[in-house]
Parts: structure tokens; C-alpha cells; sequence
């Protein structure tokens, strides 16, 4: 294991977590220095929100701390079926069912809509929480390059023909690249070969679309999805996972989801603060359209100074640098210059394509943006 390590190190690839000294924010306190921060996944400023907060704290008082069971046998509660009704109807979706975290959830979604005899087709950038469902439920799978479109027409082409049913599974909004997936054109595929279609909109529920529904509503193809899994952990500011679709699909994962069935339902509490937040997200849309200001006009800055930020189409800015090592140089600097963002290397991402990952809150301010840009150019 030391072995490992050391070559990890050698290779500028040893990771070690920040410790955070404070609650997530714009500002967090980090071995006693204030930095900005522009890393987090708090897109809505709604982690710290003192009505969230609120909502959290009446939650554990009437609650209590923990569910004390798992899904299945008591740890249903209330504020979990209140939860379930609320992101159902904000997703417009027959039914939803809510699990202990993003990961959990596109387990227990792709094992039910995919197994031995099936195809599944994915973007090759998906999250790793898909891959991993994917390779492990029985079907056969297959990548396509990123937002190839032509490509994924071949493999339907060629192996629809051959497995009883085809799942073609796309994040929504791709998390270290920061663009969309093609959905209007995928819908249109997955309707001629008679597949279905799962996307996760993690990193976009509750900051693309009128209502805040994420990328489909955006494009307009929300009514073509056959099934939505999203994440309470990013917008949300809360944690969890959900899946978003057809009551049957819901009963099933209810009733062979073994990432649902075999863990302890989440914390009651923060099922109520959940729901505050859609709440928010409902009634406050000044907050997504301040974000995404602020999200094109970084980007803006960026490509005029000439960075390559990955065709990003969103509030994730990647800014790419090369080799690891560099990466992490120019995080440092920008830490001397109380800014946080930590260099991403692979395998999160690939070799060659280290980056700093900006990801822009409904927190941070215009000068926030202008003064992350004059750092860039100059250490560049």
C-alpha cells in the first residue's frame, strides 16, 4: 500500500483532503485564512441558508437525529414520503423515490431498468457512480465518445437488434467538463431504435430550466425522459439522491433496489431541509439567474484570454492546465492569493487534461469573477 502511495505521490497524483474550518459559503476559513471559494457544488448558496438551516433543526427536533432503520422496515418516515411527493411533482413525474446519496441512485435506477440480456449505451465522461451501475447489473456495456451523437447512431444500428431492451444512460450536465449532453438529438435516437433513456441531472437540478428542473426542461424534452435521477447534495445544499419516473419503475426499485433496500434511510432532518430548498429553488429564481450571469461572464473572460475551457456551457468552468503537476502549482498560487480551488487530476479526469475546476454559487460576486480572471492571465 506504501508502495502505491509513494508512486501516486511521484506522479503528483496523492490527494489529501482540505479541512474546512467553517460552514460552506462564498468565504470558508481554511488553517485560519479566509479564502473564497470556488470549488463547491453549492450552486444555490442554499447549504448555509439560514431558512434551510431552520428547516434542518425543526426537522431533528420533531425527528430526531437518525431514521434507525433501513427503508424497508421502519425508517420510512413522514418527512421521506413528503420528500418523494414534493420532487415528484417538481419533476413531473408520476412517482420518485429518495436514497442515501447520488450514487445510490443511479444504482438502484440503472439495476432496474437494465440486467442480463440488455444493452446499456453511455457517454463515456459520465459520473463514475453510472459506469460502476452500468459494468456491475448484468447488461452488456458499451461507451460512446463524449456527446458523439453519430457514434451512439452506430452502436444502436448495429447491436439494438441484439438485446431484448437498450438503456442509453447521459449525465445531463457533465461535472468536470461543464457542457450539456445532446439531448434533443439522443431523445430523437433513443425514440427511432426503441431504447429508453436515463439521465442524471445532479449538477443541474435546480440551476437550468424556468422552473429549475435541469438541462431537459431547458431543451425541452423533459416529456421524452423515460426516467431522471438527481442529487439533493449540490443545489439542494442538503444530501441524497433521487430517482424521478413511472410508478412502476419506482415500486420496482422499491422492491429490488439493493442500494435502497440494504442501508439506512436518510437522516429525517434533512429530508425537511430538502424540501425547503425546492421550495426555494420554486419561489426565488433570482438565484439561478444570478448564477448564471455570473457563470457566462466568467466564461466569457476566460475564452477571450484565450483558456481552454472545454466547450463548458454552464456554472462548472473548467480551466484546463496539462500535466498534473502544474495543476496543482497554479492552485497553490491561487491559495496564496485567497483563492480555493483545487487541481483536478486524473483518473478523475484524463492524463494530459489536469485542470482547475471553477464552479461559480449564486454566492459570489462580480468582482469574485473579474478577480479570478486577472489572477489567471497573470499566472499563465
Amino acid at each position: 500500500m506504501q508502495k502505491r502511495l509513494d508512486a501516486l505521490a511521484a506522479e503528483g497524483l496523492l490527494r489529501e483532503p482540505v479541512e474546512l474550518e467553517s460552514a460552506v459559503g462564498r468565504m470558508v476559513r481554511v488553517g485560519g485564512a479566509e479564502l473564497v471559494c470556488m470549488c463547491s457544488n453549492d450552486y444555490l448558496a442554499l447549504a448555509n441558508d439560514p431558512e434551510v438551516r431552520a428547516a434542518a433543526v425543526e426537522g431533528i427536533t420533531r425527528w430526531g437525529v437518525g431514521a434507525g432503520a433501513s427503508r424497508l422496515v421502519s425508517g420510512t418516515m413522514s418527512p421521506h414520503v413528503e420528500l418523494e411527493q414534493q420532487l415528484a411533482a417538481f419533476k413531473g413525474t408520476e412517482a420518485a423515490v429518495v436514497a442515501a446519496t447520488g450514487w445510490m441512485a443511479n444504482n438502484v435506477a440503472i439495476t432496474a431498468l437494465a440486467g442480463a440480456g440488455d444493452l446499456i449505451l453511455c457517454d463515456k465522461l459520465n459520473h463514475a457512480s453510472i459506469l460502476d451501475a452500468a459494468g456491475a447489473c448484468g447488461a452488456q456495456l458499451r461507451t460512446y465518445h463524449h456527446c458523439d451523437v453519430g457514434r451512439l447512431r452506430v452502436q444502436l444500428e448495429k447491436y439494438r437488434g441484439k438485446y431484448k431492451r437498450t438503456l442509453i444512460v447521459t449525465d445531463s450536465l457533465f461535472s468536470m467538463d461543464g457542457d450539456f449532453a445532446p439531448l434533443r438529438e439522443i431523445v430523437e435516437l433513443k425514440q427511432q431504435y426503441d431504447a429508453q433513456l436515463l439521465i442524471d441531472e445532479a449538477h443541474a437540478t435546480g440551476v437550468f430550466g424556468a422552473g429549475g428542473h435541469g438541462v431537459a426542461e431547458a431543451l425541452g424534452v423533459e416529456q421524452h425522459i423515460d426516467a431522471t435521477v438527481g442529487t439533493l447534495s449540490k443545489a439542494l445544499g442538503t444530501l441524497g439522491g433521487f430517482v424521478a419516473g413511472p410508478k412502476v419503475l419506482i415500486d420496482l426499485i422499491r422492491n429490488t433496489g439493493r442500494a435502497y433496500i440494504y442501508t439506512t434511510a436518510p437522516p429525517p432532518g434533512i429530508c425537511c431541509a430538502a424540501i425547503k430548498s425546492l421550495e426555494i429553488i420554486r419561489t426565488q429564481p433570482q438565484r439561478r439567474e444570478k448564477l448564471l450571469q455570473m457563470a457566462a461572464d466568467l466564461r466569457d473572460k476566460l475564452s477571450a484570454a484565450g483558456f481552454d475551457i472545454c466547450g463548458s456551457q454552464s456554472q462548472i468552468v473548467p480551466v484546463v492546465v496539462g500535466e498534473a503537476a502544474a495543476a496543482v502549482e497554479m492552485s497553490k498560487r491561487l491559495l496564496a492569493e485567497g483563492f480555493l480551488i483545487p487541481a483536478i487530476r486524473p483518473p478523475t479526469v484524463p492524463r494530459g487534461k489536469a485542470r482547475l475546476r471553477i464552479s461559480v454559487t449564486a454566492a459570489h460576486t462580480p468582482a469574485d469573477i473579474s478577480r479570478i480572471c486577472e489572477l489567471l492571465r497573470t499566472f499563465s
